[in-house]
């Protein structure tokens, strides 16, 4: 029976980050960084400043990485001054709505892609197509993967440029496996068999068999749950929601299943997280952003890890969801928007992206590079764990923002009908239901 554990300081991180709830370099950051340093001559040392409110820098495992963003593209263009401002992922919202009606909101900001609706038509996001000119933008945009691009577009315009990016992966223990008699270059590929395969781990050794995590926080892995079994959760004229739908319903039993048939326990994600880094979890479906976390874990513990794509249910076909950022212009000031676009052009340049997957630990969302010895190949071939978290761009399915001004209240609801679901073996189709009536009143 596993049991509770206190978070040491070095595992806190996850939980941080877990809730937060991820071309060619001529054509973007890279060579931006080296005309705006020329530029920078002809300004006799005047400087722009911007400030950039940012959750990996109030994040320990992340923050170093990020500060490096920021270090080398002020050294590239001398004459833009970057205040990075760590601000909490559960904090970063509220911080930035209260510091637009304060007057001082900041100038470029971090957030999720949950909120995507509701800050396009409340935080005077600008639109990229805006203030930056045609020409210029397809070719920043050359390159990047085209399902992660989408992920920060609304009514046909980029509000959100995708910045820290990762989609969920089942790890797995390799230990784990072979004490049950299971193969590890052989892992589930569908949820009958993740049940199948948790269930011989749990009966073979004193280890939970599986975690789906997600449960709470946000609800990007119970959207890919959803979709993988063909539902989505909004109506594609956005007016509808469809939590009580049979492939909602459906996806939430499975979960739900695998929990009361003793396949996987009842713990949260937080106390998984501390279980699985301890070898005590067979199989845990999470963002991809942990593997580093978890690859020093298994390290100290003797154990190895590997990790999946995310399972199917049966034949369809998977839609990952994905988690992680895009950053937003907020700034009303010309020239601080355009020092915004040449930092955002650099940090999700080649070298932007090289040191976001190397060093923080998320995607990169220009794929080119994983085969260039001038970027990532040789990391991809040092750390294959990647790969199956590469391999879901192709099938990406946006994070689905919910409109209007009660947004979060709808995704809470949504989670606190799942976490109610699979904690108890109360009739899925019920709760739903109650979940569907209550987000349906909230919607605009």
């Amino acid at each position: 029976m596993l049991q509770k554990k206190m978070w040491t300081a070095g595992l806190l991180s996850l939980t941080i980050l877990a809730t937060a709830a991820c071309g060619n370099s001529a054509s973007s950051g890279d060579s931006a960084g080296a005309a705006t340093g020329a530029d920078s001559a002809q300004g006799a040392g005047e400087k722009t400043k911007i400030t950039f409110y940012s959750y990996n820098l109030a994040t320990a495992s992340q923050k170093d990485g990020t500060q490096k963003l920021i270090d080398e593209f002020e050294a590239a263009n001398p004459d833009i001054d970057v205040e990075g401002i760590p601000v909490p992922s559960p904090d970063i919202n509220a911080k930035v709505q209260a510091d637009i009606a304060a007057g001082s909101s900041p100038d470029v900001a971090q957030l999720t892609f949950d909120g995507l609706d509701y800050f396009a038509n409340n935080f005077g996001v600008k639109p990229l197509e805006d203030i930056v000119p045609a020409d210029e933008l397809a070719e920043t945009f050359e390159g990047f993967s085209p399902n992660g691009l989408k992920l920060g577009q609304l009514d046909g315009k980029t509000y959100g440029l995708p910045f820290t990016f990762s989609t969920p992966v089942l790890f797995y223990n390799a230990k784990l496996f072979e004490e049950a008699g299971l193969d590890p270059e052989q892992p589930p590929a569908t949820w009958a068999e993740v049940k199948e395969y948790a269930a011989k781990i749990a009966e073979a050794t004193d280890a939970s068999g599986v975690h789906i995590g997600g449960s709470i926080g946000n609800d990007w892995i119970v959207q890919a749950l959803i979709g993988s079994n063909g539902g989505k959760v909004l109506s594609d004229d956005r007016t509808t929601l469809h939590f009580d739908s049979p492939e909602a319903i459906r996806a939430v039993e499975m979960w739900q299943d695998m929990i009361t048939s003793g396949a996987g326990s009842k713990l949260n994600d937080s106390e998984v997280m501390e279980a699985f880094s301890q070898g005590q979890v067979g199989m845990l479906l999470f963002t991809s952003a942990l593997q580093s976390a978890f690859l020093s874990a298994a390290e100290a513990g003797g154990w190895e890890l590997k990790a999946a794509a995310m399972p199917s249910f049966d034949n369809k076909p998977t839609t990952p969801v994905n988690s992680g950022s895009a950053l937003f212009i907020l700034s009303d000031d010309e020239a601080k928007q355009q020092a915004a676009w040449k930092f955002l052009k650099f940090v999700t340049s080649e070298r932007g992206y090289t040191i976001i997957t190397s060093e923080i630990g998320y995607l990169p969302l220009r794929p080119s590079i994983v085969e260039d010895e001038e970027y990532l190949k040789g990391w991809v071939e040092e750390n294959p764990l990647i790969k199956p978290n590469l391999e879901q761009l192709d099938r990406l399915a946006p994070w689905v923002s919910y409109p209007g001004a009660n947004w979060y209240q709808i995704e809470t609801i949504l989670l606190e009908a799942v976490q109610k679901s699979i904690q108890s073996s109360d009739d899925v189709t019920t709760i739903m239901k109650e979940a569907q009536t209550r987000a349906q009143s909230l919607m605009p």
